[in-house]
């Protein structure tokens, strides 16, 4: 089974005091980055809600946003400064002496309360351990919904390698018959060029065809590759079916090594034929290294 690194989760949780909201979004990363936003105030459970989410989440970037509603009366406490008050106070009363302004100049107290830092909102102090406690309801729900989410899309992925998995064998398969036939080909090509060389003048020496057939058959060999791209899709087939977490890190590496035959293979093959083949494998595999990149 595999899970897709994009996703969508969101939960909501109620108490007594607050009703806090939880929307988590995922998109391909080659690490596991996770990014919080929530109120300042609740800053200090950052870390655990980090935490929470790695429990389910292994890579991917995730845009993590946490809402808290205060709904209790008594959540939230005024505290007035007055020492700051004071200041304000003597403040303006010099100035009104240095300048002087027509009509009147009284200090109103609804002034005075809304000049910086005479006033503040302070949130009513809360047990540290309770709250984290909260928030990390509504994040595992969402968590747990970002998952179902991206073991759908893993579904969806998974079959989609297989199928293109599927396809490069057949195409590797077509290689195998049609390969034991160049050097055949290319035997014939060359009795027929010395043919036309000589005029017939010289009998061919089969020997020297033979052992020209040799050398280019080793040159250009590619039953190695074949084998070997053979077995990546066997071990691709292997990790997708994997119960535990697949690691897309190493479907990545696996389609490295699927590029790298196949360019060997493109490289060595002296024949139309194959490298048409091999140009329809090559599109596959991009295909799946596309894919690849969504793999958690």
């Amino acid at each position: 089974m595999i899970k897709s690194m994009t996703g969508f989760g969101r939960a909501e949780a109620s108490e007594e005091k607050r009703t806090i909201t939880c929307e988590i979004r995922s998109v391909n990363h080659r690490y596991c980055d996770i990014s919080v936003r929530m109120p300042r105030r609740y800053s200090f459970a950052e870390e655990k809600v980090k935490q929470a989410i790695k429990e389910t989440v292994n890579r991917g970037k995730l845009d993590v946003s946490i809402m808290v509603e205060n709904v209790a009366e008594n959540d939230v406490n005024i505290k007035l400064n007055t020492m700051v008050a004071r200041q304000y106070v003597e403040s303006l009363r010099e100035l009104q002496k240095e300048v002087p302004i027509d009509g009147d100049q009284t200090i109103s107290l609804q002034y005075l309360a809304s000049l910086p830092d005479v006033m503040k909102i302070v949130p009513d102090v809360e047990d540290e351990e309770e709250i984290v406690k909260a928030i990390l309801v509504p994040v595992r729900a969402a968590a747990a919904k970002l998952d179902e989410m991206r073991i759908v899309e893993g579904k969806k992925l998974e079959e989609d390698l297989l199928e293109k998995g599927g396809e490069i064998k057949r195409l590797v398969a077509e290689i195998e018959k049609v390969a034991p036939n160049v050097p055949k080909a290319y035997a014939e090509k060359l009795r027929n060029r010395i043919r036309e060389l000589v005029d017939g003048s010289v009998e061919i020496p089969e020997e020297r065809i033979a052992l020209e057939t040799a050398i280019f058959a080793d040159k250009c060999s590619i039953a190695e590759e074949l084998t070997r791209l053979h077995s990546h899709m066997d071990q691709m087939e292997a990790i997708i079916a994997e119960n535990g977490k697949p690691d897309g890190k190493r479907l990545d590496f696996l389609v490295q090594e699927m590029n790298r035959e196949a360019n060997t293979i493109g490289s060595k093959a002296n024949d139309l034929g194959v490298t048409e083949l091999m140009l329809q494998i090559k599109a596959e595999v991009e295909k799946i290294r596309e894919q690849v990149q969504n793999v958690e």
